[in-house]
């Protein structure tokens, strides 16, 4: 689990709200998904699907019209708003944002240009309005040419695999870099220039932001099916707005920064998602399946006494 694998599991089980009679809905978290397309709609139903199975109360996803139809079939516990083609879409989707704490942009996004015309506009007026971001994906493909639109936004999680951080490693750096490539070291060059938190995927996962540098080592599985990346992007939303939540609430200095305990679970309980499934189903397991072990392993990971 990385040397500081207990510690980093009792701090993420901290900032798990307690279950209580007295919560109204939306208490335990609203999270945004900007993503779907014609071509992808599973993505952004993985991320809203474990927002929801990990206890967020509420998850709206903005996406084009051609995904609109299959994402409402998918589940009735989808918020669904076809915006992203619309002439002015910004109109509507700032009308939401106040509504959101955490906003995932990049899910089956796609890369057209006036969708990445959307995208920086919602980044400004997700800036504007300090909510917390987690950016994945399609998202990342936009930053290596606009990376400038996040410098110094310390409430964003970037969620890369190896090959999309080395794209990103040459845009911020200026520098020759291969997925093979990459270090550690790598990765909090970049979160440091930046100013966000960097949570790279791989064999180990590796989580850089300013001078905190760790790895997560839950055991997962061989399986590599597409779509588990979407689990992460979906679990890192709830944490990051619980983990904001709680270092708010409390008068001692967290011994992480908020994001990085978020960026740690979320790595911790889709790679425990994805051994359990893998235990269940074998090389036939896919990103459907692991959906269904969110609960178990969240309960097995940070679930405590009264939550």
């Amino acid at each position: 689990m990385s040397t500081n694998g207990p510690q980093l599991t009792s701090l993420v089980t901290e900032i798990v709200p307690p279950l209580t009679y007295a919560a109204h809905k939306g208490q335990a978290g609203r999270i945004g998904i900007m993503g779907g397309s014609l071509e992808y709609t599973g993505a952004p139903y993985f991320a809203a699907m474990t927002a929801l199975r990990i206890g967020a109360d509420l998850t709206h996803i903005f996406c084009h019209r051609d995904a609109a139809v299959p994402l409402k079939s998918y589940s009735p516990e989808l918020i669904v708003h076809p915006l992203l083609d619309a002439n002015d879409p910004m109109s509507e989707i700032e009308e939401w944002l106040p509504r959101l704490h955490t906003l995932v942009l990049g899910p089956g996004l796609g890369r057209r240009p006036q969708t990445f015309a959307t995208l920086g506009h919602v980044i400004e007026a997700a800036k504007d309005r300090q909510l917390l971001l987690v950016i994945d994906a399609d998202a990342l493909f936009y930053l290596n040419e606009n990376y400038d639109t996040l410098q110094g936004y310390t409430n964003a999680i970037l969620t890369p695999n190896k090959v999309e951080f080395a794209r990103l490693y040459r845009a911020v750096m200026k520098g020759e870099m291969k997925a093979e490539q990459v270090t550690s070291e790598h990765i909090q060059q970049v979160a440091k220039k930046l100013g966000v938190t960097i949570c790279c995927k791989g064999n180990a996962d590796i989580i850089a932001s300013g001078d905190t540098l760790i790895t997560c080592e839950v055991p997962g599985s061989p399986r590599r099916c597409g779509g588990q990346g979407d689990i992460l992007s979906g679990a890192a939303a709830i944490f990051l707005y619980w983990a904001y939540g709680t270092a708010a609430a409390s008068q001692e200095k967290p011994l992480y920064p908020p994001a990085v305990i978020a960026a740690w679970g979320a790595c911790a309980l889709t790679r425990r998602a994805s051994g359990l499934a893998f235990t269940q189903r074998g090389r036939s397991v896919i990103t459907s399946d692991m959906i269904l072990f969110v609960n178990q392993a969240f309960s097995t990971l940070f679930q405590s006494k009264n939550k």
